[in-house]
């Protein structure tokens, strides 16, 4: 079931859901930052804050993925330390702690690098004090959007607000108390995987995640 035609149609729905948020005389907004997840959660976000009328940046977060299977979470990891692990999913498959670690090395080194690659030398924007609005293309497992959650948490943010275009029913029960509210465009029944609903969903690429933050700054 085809909901969106690309993420910029997303972020689009995704705003409308956001109004309240928005800055100006019109809105219940106050200081709003919108923290894309990359790669695929920054043209989203691109959208939702322009919609807002709020500042853009990135909030780093990788998913730690199974073996042979990288795309099944087995947790996800933050920046300045913050770790999520599905204890339960590892123990059924069988995965080990070694295993974990050597992803864990493997993906922060990968965070290092998108740091330096997309803020290019400048500090990120500070959520401390703000109401964070995080946002991604959609929600499956959920490990990177609680690693992203505590993150945001832990840097100072006032209000931390979880939004995405598609999420599974009930999606909203995995972040309480991560998260102050949960915003959603869809959520559907039936859910398989976040792709399913976009007719476009080919990778972003790192040189578009750049030109939009340039794009925001300006």
């Amino acid at each position: 079931m085809t909901l969106f035609t690309d993420r910029a149609e997303a972020g689009d729905r995704l705003a409308a859901r956001l109004e309240h948020l928005r800055a100006g005389p019109d809105g219940g907004g106050r200081d709003c930052l919108v923290l894309g997840l990359p790669r695929g959660g920054v043209p989203v976000g691109f959208r939702v804050a322009e919609h807002l009328g709020a500042p853009l940046d990135v909030l780093l977060v990788r998913k730690l993925g199974a073996p042979g299977r990288p795309e099944l979470a087995l947790g996800a990891i933050g920046e300045d330390g913050v770790k999520v692990v599905d204890g339960e999913r590892m123990e059924r498959l069988g995965v080990s702690e070694d295993y974990l670690r050597e992803v864990e090395e493997r993906e922060r080194a990968e965070m290092e690098r998108q740091a330096s690659l997309f803020r290019a030398g400048r500090p990120g924007i500070s959520p401390a004090g703000r109401t964070a609005v995080i946002v991604d293309d959609g929600l499956a497992t959920g490990s990177t959007a609680l690693a992203a959650c505590r993150t945001a948490r832990r840097a100072g943010a006032a209000r931390v607000v979880m939004a995405v275009p598609v999420a599974p029913r009930g999606w909203e029960k995995a972040f309480t108390g991560a998260a102050d509210e949960c915003a959603a465009a869809a959520a559907p029944d039936r859910f398989w995987a976040v792709g399913l609903f976009y007719r476009d969903f080919s990778p972003t690429p790192d040189a578009e995640v750049i030109d939009l933050l340039s794009r925001s700054r300006r």
